[in-house]
């Protein structure tokens, strides 16, 4: 490994933004992004499921459900929340006998993890990993096993989220009614640290483990922090631009479908950047990013 020929100022971050913005856009951000966010919608269902069942068995299954469909709606509006609130309702009410669960069980697994494959692909692509030498078959079983290990990491942080959360509510409730404002300022702000924490914490896991690639917890660290900030104001901006220009509002009862769709792959694009921040900073100090050829 090549040691570092300088350590990270701050200055240094124009520069590394100019690289990475350039290495970004070579690698067609949009069609990648337009794959993951595909795949979403097509794994969201089971998505969905999979995280009520594994954190309601811990919070309540009609909490989280509330939760969830909530957090869309601020996102999204009323009408994805409402088309969120009948797949779930929808994937849990039929009667089936045992083989037809089992094959239910066996799909809604394998869907689940097929958006975490496909960004996998596409980090490895960012990060021009070469995984030619591995073996297919195995090799796909053990993407899908990672897969599915990141869909409980996803849902294990929404409960970490939820309560939290809900903590916060409790004691903003309490400020209001005993304290000065200045106190509940400081309490919306422990909460977006705590948002950012979290969320950097899984773009931390994403890097470092979904990726056929050795990285250090450094560069990863840096990495994640840089994305999930720049993902908290895009998620920001997104809600005012869906919230004011209503792009899919041209598209009639489709529409519910393409604003997740524009969601999903906007959300990519601030992720892909991320990943290529990351890039461009293990190989400008010197930290470097290998294959993981450990299959």
């Amino acid at each position: 490994m090549v040691r570092p020929e300088q350590n990270f100022k701050l200055r240094h971050l124009p520069s590394l933004l100019g690289k990475t913005f350039s290495l970004w856009f070579n690698d067609h951000p949009f069609r990648l992004s337009a794959i993951v966010a595909y795949y979403a919608v097509i794994s969201l269902p089971a998505l969905l499921v999979i995280t009520i069942n594994v954190v309601g068995s811990v919070w309540g299954y009609e909490i989280v459900q509330g939760k969830l469909t909530a957090e869309f709606s601020a996102v999204l509006g009323k009408d994805v929340a409402g088309f969120i609130e009948s797949i779930i309702t929808e994937t849990q009410k039929s009667e089936k006998n045992t083989i037809s669960t089992v094959l239910g069980i066996g799909t809604l697994l394998f869907g689940a993890t097929g958006v975490f494959y496909q960004l996998k692909i596409s980090l490895n692509k960012i990060w021009k990993v070469d995984t030619t030498s591995q073996s297919r078959l195995w090799a796909i079983l053990v993407d899908r096993l990672l897969s599915f290990a990141f869909v409980l990491v996803l849902g294990f942080l929404l409960l970490v989220s939820f309560v939290l959360t809900t903590a916060i509510s409790m004691v903003s409730d309490y400020i209001k009614e005993t304290m000065p404002d200045i106190f509940l300022y400081l309490a919306y702000s422990f909460d977006l640290v705590i948002s950012i924490g979290l969320i950097t914490l899984l773009f931390a896991l994403i890097f470092k483990f979904l990726p056929d690639a050795k990285v250090k917890w450094k560069t990863v660290w840096i990495g994640a922090l840089i994305t999930s900030i720049l993902f908290a104001i895009g998620k920001f901006l997104l809600g005012l631009y869906f919230g004011e220009a209503e792009p899919a509002s041209t598209y009639g009862a489709a529409g519910t479908i393409v604003l997740v769709l524009l969601w999903v792959s906007y959300s990519s694009l601030i992720l892909f950047f991320g990943a290529e921040f990351t890039y461009v900073y293990a190989e400008r100090y010197g930290y470097g990013i290998k294959n993981n050829k450990g299959f």
